[in-house]
């Protein structure tokens, strides 16, 4: 009875994924300037982001398998080349945030560079996540996984990427995957600099509840401690809506410098704090 429930809602995720991924990711959105060099690329949910420089741009994330058409309108409309694109970066191997990562680097020829906790996941198109817990079996099936990429390099925590000028650093803050990584990076608005945090996941995997992969429990109160650490003045999020994209896109629309929709410090402190909330829930303390 309890498998046959587990499998019925697998079922249910796998569809509702697959009918994302055949509507090209989720559906198309607006893209548009967040911030000096740093634009909004992605669908109305899955999120995607492009730092743009003569040297070469970067793009952060690819959303589900359907998504790279949304993506690279996106890119063509604000005016940039998806040939200029040099570096792709995740946050974390998951489907619907890796899935189009394939497909990407294909059309741009641009190197992916991953975690090193997270690697192996990615190249295997997302068979071995530990997101499922003990359904963990159900990752290797074939209709559960994405196109694998090729993983170009591998970074470790703390490390800093660069393309030319562009320089962000990579932030493991593990839990929902092995290597979620959360990006940071600084911004120009006239004399001020910003700093932007885009965070990976933080939703807590299905075995976190069921008492198994302690190590996983570590990882999260390290991340929790380390997010917290950073100053953020502009915050991201893999999930458009986690953000706040849609509001405050229409408010930098009316706003008088646009920038000033986006600074959410408060923001920030929140998301952290509700889903260290729903983590400790999870866990029963």
């Amino acid at each position: 009875m309890l498998c046959g429930a587990l499998a019925g809602g697998m079922l249910s995720l796998y569809d509702a994924w697959r009918e994302a991924s055949n509507n090209g990711g989720q559906k198309a959105a607006e893209p548009f300037r967040i911030a000096d060099n740093l634009y909004y690329v992605g669908a109305n949910d899955t999120t995607s982001f492009l730092l743009t420089a003569p040297e070469g741009h970067i793009l952060i994330d690819g959303g589900y398998p359907g998504t790279p058409s949304l993506i690279l309108a996106s890119i063509e409309k604000l005016g940039f080349d998806i040939n200029d694109v040099k570096l792709i970066l995740n946050t974390h191997p998951h489907l619907d945030h890796a899935g189009g990562l394939a497909e990407l680097q294909k059309v741009s020829g641009a190197e992916l560079w991953v975690s090193d906790n997270d690697a192996e996941i990615m190249e295997a198109g997302g068979a071995g996540s530990r997101f499922l817990g003990p359904l963990e079996f159900v990752s290797y099936l074939p209709v559960f996984r994405f196109p694998p990429p090729r993983v170009d390099e591998r970074f470790s925590d703390r490390e800093s990427v660069n393309v030319g000028s562009t320089e962000l650093i990579a932030n493991v803050t593990a839990g929902h995957t092995p290597g979620c990584t959360s990006w940071s990076f600084k911004v120009r608005d006239g004399e001020r600099v910003l700093d932007v945090v885009l965070i990976c996941g933080l939703t807590p995997p299905l075995s976190l509840s069921m008492g198994e992969y302690p190590e996983i429990r570590k990882d999260f109160e390290k991340s929790f401690k380390r997010l917290r650490s950073l100053k953020a003045d502009i915050f991201l999020t893999p999930h458009a809506r986690d953000f706040g994209r849609w509001p405050k896109y229409q408010n930098s629309l009316e706003a008088e410098n646009p920038v000033d929709a986006f600074i959410d410090p408060e923001g920030y402190r929140k998301y952290i704090d509700e889903h260290e909330k729903r983590y400790r829930d999870a866990i029963g303390n």
